[in-house]
C-alpha cells in the first residue's frame, strides 16, 4: 500500500513540475512576444510595415538607427530625460529616508502600543484608494498651493508610496532583533543614532526594492504628471510620447522607438537593484 502511494506521490510530482514548466514557458513567450515586436518595429522603416503576419514577423530589411534619431528630435528627449530622472531620483531618496524612519517607528512601536497599530492599519488602508477618487481633488488643491508643478509630482508621489513602503519597512524591521536596539541604548545612543548607525545600514536589502518598486512607478507614470503639470514645457517621457498618438498616428515605428528609449534607464537601474531585490520582498513579507 505504501509503495502505490509513492508511485501516485511521484506520478503526481511529475505532472505538477509538467504543469509548472508549461505555465513558465507560457509566461516568458507572453512578455518576450511584445518585446520582441516592439525591437523589430523600432527598427523598421514604414514602408516595410505590411498588413500580412509574416511581414510584421519578420525582421527588417537593414538594422538603421533612423528612428531612434526622429523620435528623440519629437519627444525633445534630453529635456524629458532630464525631467523624468528628477522626479524618480527626488522621489526614491525621499521615500527611502522618509519611508524607513516611519516604517521603524510604526515597527518597533506598534507592538507594544495600540495607537500606533490603529494608525499603521489606517496607513496600510490608503493602497485600496484609487487615483481615479483623489486625481480632481489633488488638481484643485495643488493649483491653489502654487505646486502644480515639478515639486507638487514629488509630494504626491511620496504620499501615494508611503502605505506599500511603511508596510515593507515595519515587516522587515522583524529581522532586525529588538536587541540591537537595547544593546546600542545601553551604549548611550539616543533613537536617532540607533536608526541612522544600525538599523538603515540593515535595512539595505529592503532599501533596494523600495528603491526599484518605487523608481518603475514612477518612472512609468503618466497620469500625475498629466494632470498635475498640464499646460507646462516640464514633460517626462511618457509625457512626451503622448504625441506619437495625434502627431504621426500610425507610425509606429517611431513610437516604439521611444518606447526602447525611455525603457533603458529604467532596466539598467533595475539589474543594478535586483540582487537585493527578492531577498527583500520575502522578508519583508514576513509578519
Amino acid at each position: 500500500m505504501s509503495k502505490v502511494t509513492l508511485n501516485q506521490g511521484a506520478v503526481g510530482g511529475k505532472l505538477a513540475n509538467r504543469v509548472i514548466n508549461i505555465l513558465l514557458v507560457l509566461g516568458c513567450l507572453t512578455i518576450a512576444f511584445p518585446l520582441y515586436m516592439t525591437v523589430i518595429i523600432a527598427f523598421k522603416k514604414p514602408s516595410e510595415m505590411t498588413n500580412d503576419v509574416a511581414g510584421a514577423l519578420g525582421f527588417p530589411q537593414a538594422w538603421s538607427f533612423d528612428n531612434f534619431a526622429e523620435a528623440m528630435r519629437v519627444t525633445d528627449f534630453w529635456h524629458s530625460l532630464a525631467n523624468s530622472f528628477l522626479l524618480t531620483g527626488a522621489t526614491v531618496v525621499l521615500c527611502i529616508i522618509l519611508h524607513s524612519m516611519a516604517g521603524y517607528l510604526i515597527g518597533r512601536k506598534m507592538a507594544k502600543r495600540k495607537a500606533f497599530k490603529a494608525f499603521y492599519y489606517y496607513l496600510v488602508s490608503g493602497m485600496f484608494v484609487p487615483f481615479a477618487v483623489l486625481m480632481m481633488p489633488l488638481v484643485k488643491q495643488t493649483a491653489q498651493l502654487g505646486i502644480a508643478n515639478r515639486f507638487g509630482v514629488i509630494l504626491l508621489y511620496v504620499v501615494f508610496f508611503m502605505p506599500m513602503n511603511v508596510l515593507l519597512y515595519s515587516g522587515y524591521l522583524t529581522n532586525i532583533p529588538t536587541a540591537l536596539d537595547e544593546a546600542s541604548c545601553v551604549d548611550g545612543a539616543g533613537v536617532w543614532q540607533t536608526f541612522w548607525n544600525i538599523i538603515f545600514p540593515n535595512m539595505k536589502p529592503m532599501h533596494a526594492t523600495v528603491a526599484v518598486l518605487t523608481a518603475m512607478s514612477t518612472w512609468n507614470d503618466v497620469m500625475t504628471p498629466l494632470v498635475i503639470m498640464s499646460g507646462t514645457d516640464q514633460n517626462t517621457l511618457p509625457l512626451a510620447q503622448l504625441n506619437f498618438q495625434t502627431q504621426f498616428g500610425t507610425n509606429y515605428n517611431l513610437a516604439f522607438a521611444s518606447y526602447l528609449l525611455a525603457l533603458l534607464p529604467i532596466l539598467i537601474f533595475y539589474i543594478v537593484c535586483q540582487k537585493q531585490i527578492i531577498n527583500g520582498v520575502v522578508n519583508g513579507a514576513v509578519k
